[in-house]
């Protein structure tokens, strides 16, 4: 009798114990879900809202975009905050192949990871396009502190129109002015 009372009471403690740490596992998983939220929040935090409306010289402008010019689209990408359902005024529409990265900023900080877009004349003397997954390249674009000059992994190519575009966030705030980039299938015609 006595030998299934230790019995009892080892899976008892064997089960709290076990309890206790999913429980503590889950406080820690949670815990990491909100340091990534975080962490791609402030990612977006160097990104420069607007820029110039300089493109790179050898840039072809598209000859007959989707989106022509001066006028206006629904924005379908969530970038940042405030871009998605937004109205955009199309500022110009070039003919590419626009990569997403992976890449650590020149001035130290936390990678990051599957940045849309770079395009291909934004790249330091990049071979022929599109470049495949996994390749490493320089960046030339300065869309986010420290991305000038960063090495990158290309994650994936699309050979595309890509727009820069200004818009007022939804959430409020300063018109963004010649934001780069955004694809063709990012974009809807507004109603």
């Amino acid at each position: 009798m006595k030998s299934k009372t230790q019995l009892i009471g080892v899976i008892t403690l064997s089960m709290a114990l076990i309890l206790a740490a999913c429980a503590n596992n889950n406080e820690q998983v949670n815990e990491n879900s909100t340091n990534t939220e975080a962490n791609s929040e402030s990612s977006m935090e160097g990104m420069n809202h607007s820029g110039s409306a300089e493109v790179p010289e050898d840039l072809q402008k598209s000859e007959n975009p989707t989106y022509p010019e001066g006028s206006t689209a629904i924005i379908e990408a969530n970038h940042m905050k405030g871009m998605e359902g937004a109205e955009a005024t199309i500022v110009g529409a070039y003919d590419t192949t626009a990569y997403v990265v992976t890449y650590t900023p020149e001035d130290g900080g936390e990678p990051v990871e599957n940045h849309k877009w770079v395009i291909h004349e934004e790249l330091e003397d990049p071979d022929e396009a599109p470049l495949p997954s996994g390749t490493e390249v320089t960046l030339m674009a300065s869309h986010m502190e420290g991305m000038e000059g960063a090495i990158a992994t290309i994650e994936s190519a699309t050979e595309t129109t890509v727009y820069m575009i200004d818009y007022t966030p939804t959430t409020g705030g300063e018109k963004v002015t010649n934001h780069k980039w955004v694809t063709e299938d990012e974009l809807t015609v507004t109603e």
